[in-house]
């Protein structure tokens, strides 16, 4: 989407608004469009419009959590998120960005009860997978990191951060054969291994051929 598509996307939904002042979907739209061009202070401003018209819209408060989180404010990702799961307590998005809070705070315990929450509503949505890895990961459940990171590329065979999950839980395991297939499955999809896992993994190749 280019930006000059978008910005004349601008123009018809603010005609489209003109012509319906009370449209709570198009000023949504409006704001998720400002989004695309991260002008992030306009988007806040339609979004939180969007809700002052139809409290219930639970996708605006999740937007405004992404600009919270984008500013480094935790405490406004999970409140806006939280809002979003009240509203709508079905909506599996909420749930799994109040859990990668959690796991940001080092609160695993609530964050695997979010994102548990958050693929049970919704058994596709591969980041929710992912970032579980991530918590059973920490709580070091090694076997529970494989697998669900494992569920997450089933859906999605080029998520890079759930292949580096299950690079470190076979690093953790010494099964260095397949932490390095991971990793090199993770750095194909483009995503940047960090340079001190593949040092850790050399030096405890070496360790084990020493």
């Amino acid at each position: 989407m280019t930006a000059q598509f978008t910005e004349e996307k601008i123009q018809e939904m603010k005609s489209r608004l003109a012509a319906n002042p009370d449209c709570s979907v198009t000023r949504y739209n409006l704001g998720v469009h400002y989004l695309a061009l991260k002008d992030f202070e306009t988007a806040k401003r339609y979004f939180q419009e969007a809700i002052r018209n139809s409290p219930d819209l639970a996708e605006a408060y999740v937007q405004l959590g992404g600009i919270a989180m984008h500013e480094g404010d935790l405490d406004g990702c999970f409140s806006y998120n939280e809002m979003a799961s009240k509203v709508r307590p079905r909506f599996a998005v909420p749930h799994g960005n109040m859990g990668f809070v959690h796991l940001q705070r080092g609160d695993v315990d609530n964050a695997i009860a979010s994102l548990k929450r958050a693929v049970s509503l919704d058994p596709k949505f591969v980041q929710a997978h992912a970032t579980l890895g991530s918590a059973y990961l920490m709580q070091s459940d090694i076997d529970g990191c494989i697998a669900q990171s494992q569920k997450a590329v089933d859906l999605e065979p080029n998520f890079g951060p759930a292949y580096n999950n299950m690079g470190l839980a076979y690093l953790e395991m010494k099964e260095l054969n397949k932490a390095r297939e991971c990793f090199e499955k993770a750095r194909n999809t483009g995503y940047d291994v960090a340079p001190e896992i593949w040092q850790e993994l050399e030096k405890v190749q070496t360790d084990q051929d020493g």
